[in-house]
């Protein structure tokens, strides 16, 4: 299969010192590990094909950006591309973090942990490198509360996902699997809020400058909130 061939290509006698080498039989040919599936790993799927359905809904409601034209555009004009790598980047972000909460794959291949982890931070780099250009451009064109959530929720973004990488390297991996957690719910904001703006009741709250900023606060701060405290009741057990 093809994830199989996939998984081989990392998993080479050399690819991380934690990981037994590979065994030669007696006609010297080399044995590799497979990565086997079973129920436990129903749920890691079904969460992925949400978050990646929900990525979807959201990057197609951005669709008439790609026509590039001033209409379609509006403010976002003169910085089209910032946008469109924003957008582009933060979906890839999404699609790739939830992958580092499988542990299976976690503790089959540390290397393509590692590989699927730098790609991931390396999204996050573009995509919020792009929207503290927009949250200190476009976003005071909608208003000064707007432009405020979209810098404080880019500041929170880069920052929880440093420290995740900084306690990586350190190979504090307790403290980093909380902070990759942290990261990726504050990624999760791309859904959760642009989501929410689309739904009718949303929408009869009133205008797009009045309940955007608040709904781009609970976007990551809700969730952050709800997770602190599953993390201090689990440290209390």
């Amino acid at each position: 299969m093809a994830y199989r061939i996939f998984i081989r290509l990392f998993t080479r006698p050399s690819a991380c010192k934690n990981f037994a080498p590979a065994k030669f039989n007696s006609t010297h040919t080399m044995k590799y590990k497979t990565l086997s599936l079973d129920r436990t790993d129903v749920v890691p799927f079904v969460l992925w094909a949400i978050v990646a359905f929900l990525t979807w809904l959201f990057m197609h409601s951005a669709d008439h950006y790609l026509t590039l034209t001033p209409e379609a555009l509006g403010k976002y004009f003169n910085l089209r591309w910032v946008l469109i790598s924003h957008i582009t980047a933060g979906g890839g972000a999404l699609l790739l973090g939830l992958i580092q909460f499988w542990p299976k794959l976690r503790n089959f291949s540390y290397k393509v942990h590692r590989i699927i982890g730098i790609l991931y931070l390396l999204a996050i780099l573009v995509s919020s490198i792009c929207a503290v250009i927009l949250a200190f451009t476009t976003a005071y064109k909608v208003n000064w509360a707007y432009a405020f959530s979209v810098q404080v929720w880019a500041f929170v973004w880069i920052s929880s996902t440093a420290i995740a990488y900084y306690t990586a390297i350190k190979k504090k991996f307790t403290q980093h699997r909380q902070w990759m957690t942290r990261s990726y719910l504050v990624t999760l904001a791309f859904i959760i809020s642009g989501l929410s703006l689309q739904t009718p009741y949303v929408k009869s709250l009133g205008s797009f400058e009045d309940i955007s900023p608040s709904l781009f606060w609970m976007g990551w701060a809700v969730p952050l909130f709800v997770y602190e405290i599953l993390l201090s009741r689990k440290a209390k057990v």
